[in-house]
């Protein structure tokens, strides 16, 4: 009963964690609009957090340069499993007007699984929200995979 109570709490209030690698900031802009009161993610659990021990869900702006690589890959080592990635924007997926440049290094599904990807340069706050919601489902259902 005590093991239902925390799993049900768990999966209505996943924490976000998120990670600039290298992007001109448009989709960090947009992720914080999403948690002001105008589109308020709070009302459904989302928070973010300061470290990456304590997140369920990554989400991951920019492309990926030389330069943020290695600690991208650190940071996404300290997030316990299980862990839902999220790519913001088009500059993960693909490196939009910077691919082929000689800094980046990406696109992120090189360095890590990603879960959800959320397309735009900038994407709109409704469809952040929609991958969010969508992570916190895939998340739950990798717990209930860690359980069996």
């Amino acid at each position: 009963m005590f093991e239902k109570m925390i799993d049900d709490s768990m999966s209505k209030s996943p924490w976000i964690f998120h990670i600039n690698a290298g992007s001109c900031n448009g989709c960090d802009i947009e992720l914080v609009s999403v948690l002001t009161p105008r589109y308020d993610a709070e009302r459904l659990g989302f928070r973010l957090t300061g470290t990456p021990r304590q997140a369920d869900i990554v989400v991951v702006s920019g492309p990926i340069t030389v330069q943020t690589r290695d600690r991208l890959v650190r940071t996404l080592a300290q997030v316990p499993d299980p862990k839902c990635v999220v790519s913001l924007g088009s500059c993960p997926c693909s490196g939009n007007v910077f691919k082929g440049s000689y800094a980046i290094d990406g696109p992120l599904e090189k360095w890590t699984h990603v879960d959800v990807s959320v397309g735009g340069c900038t994407p709109k706050p409704e469809a952040i929200i929609a991958a969010l919601a969508k992570a916190t489902e895939i998340l739950k259902e990798k717990r209930k995979e860690m359980r069996k």
